[in-house]
């Protein structure tokens, strides 16, 4: 049975999803039907599985994912499906908790025929269940694992965001050019993969441009207390802290950092991209403060403003975020494969989807290169007046 969120209330995600299922006896929902079929044939739906953190410390990630995705079956439903039938969406919430994906993932694929998987946000949790769907010729699409290592798990493997060599080697260039920054305090989370990648490569571009890390220091994902290593960054008198890190701490590590007296610029990857981070630093502290992501709804590109009026008209007038616009665009990448390759047949669906290029996606056009990875233009995001504020593009 797919497992619902306590907090439902929040922006009534999941209604259309569990609605279906309960009333299916747990049935997927979108269609009638109860698996995919491997020849695109012999069933009434096109079964996806979608696993996310739609609770836990990561939520705001998973639930912004699957409100981009549910908006894009739904609307690929409404024009009529494909290849004569509906999609049906699968939706499993693993808590933000190691192990939990990869127990999913095999319900996904043994019990309930899905033909495709679409997740995760988290590098670790994607990283788990790829290998499941690679032993099994289940086709994966992450929408915005940035970690390298998910892709070179195996050949079904995809994803639709910029990696984290490309995003590291961006944040080193913004932190000498636009930051002006020759010596830089590194602050990172030793049990997320996501953070000890984004801080390798950072590391790598920015020492290799002539800049300095003086201080290195660590904490632990869910750690509430910051103040002792950034005591230690202050006492080093860099000119920047980079937080590769989640929005969860980095919120805290941001508003402690001010308590401090530490005001010159923090700044993080895409994991700080959440709501929750002005809530949780407020939004004075964050002055000063900047990160990398994926897409800004502030664009006056007509395909982002048409899936930002949607996604308000769906969601209760809220502006989607980069997490809502990747969650959509892996789902429609898939899709378009599916299309492509006239079929939902493992194999095929992987073959077509090797050869995306130039997929017009709300996130910037995507071509999917031989390792399976997405190039395209990454941009950069301040806090201004409390408001998240974009600055810059930056291509790859």
């Amino acid at each position: 049975m797919m497992k619902l969120s306590p907090d439902t209330s929040r922006r009534g995600f999941l209604t259309l999803v569990a609605a279906a299922a309960l009333l299916a006896g747990c049935k997927p929902s979108g269609g009638s039907g109860s698996g995919g079929d491997a020849a695109g044939g012999g069933a009434s739906t096109i079964v996806v599985g979608e696993f996310a953190s739609l609770t836990g410390t990561e939520a705001t990630f998973g639930k912004s994912s699957h409100e981009g995705t549910l908006l894009a079956i739904e609307e690929l439903n409404k024009a009529g499906g494909l290849l004569g039938k509906q999609f049906s969406l699968i939706t499993e919430d693993n808590r933000s908790t190691a192990g939990e994906s990869v127990t999913i993932v095999k319900k996904f694929i043994s019990r309930d025929h899905v033909v495709a998987v679409l997740g995760e946000v988290a590098s670790g949790r994607s990283m788990e269940a790829a290998p499941v769907c690679q032993q099994a010729g289940i086709p994966m699409v992450s929408p915005s694992s940035t970690n390298p290592k998910v892709t070179e798990i195996g050949d079904y493997i995809f994803r639709v965001c910029f990696i984290d060599p490309f995003q590291g080697k961006l944040l080193a260039d913004f932190a000498t050019k636009t930051l002006k920054a020759k010596k830089v305090a590194l602050l990172s989370d030793v049990s997320s993969a996501y953070s000890d990648g984004l801080g390798r490569f950072f590391r790598e571009g920015f020492t290799a441009g002539g800049g300095e890390i003086i201080s290195e220091q660590k904490y632990t994902s869910k750690d509430k207390d910051f103040k002792a290593q950034l005591t230690a960054i202050k006492a080093a008198s860099p000119d920047a802290i980079f937080v590769p890190g989640y929005y969860t701490e980095a919120g805290l590590i941001v508003a402690q950092a001010r308590q401090l007296g530490i005001t010159l610029p923090i700044f993080g990857g895409d994991g700080w991209e959440a709501p929750e981070l002005i809530q949780i630093a407020g939004g004075e502290a964050l002055a000063n403060t900047y990160y990398s992501t994926h897409y800004s709804p502030e664009s006056s590109d007509a395909r982002v403003q048409t899936f930002v009026k949607a996604f308000q008209a769906r969601f209760n007038g809220e502006t989607p975020d980069a997490m809502a616009a990747l969650g959509y665009d892996s789902a429609m990448v898939l899709a378009d494969a599916m299309k492509r390759a006239g079929t939902t047949d493992g194999a095929k669906v992987r073959d077509a989807l090797a050869a995306t290029k130039d997929y017009p996606c709300v996130t910037g056009k995507t071509t999917l290169d031989a390792a399976r990875n997405a190039s395209k233009a990454a941009v950069i995001i301040t806090v201004k007046d409390g408001k998240f504020k974009y600055l810059e593009t930056i291509q790859p």
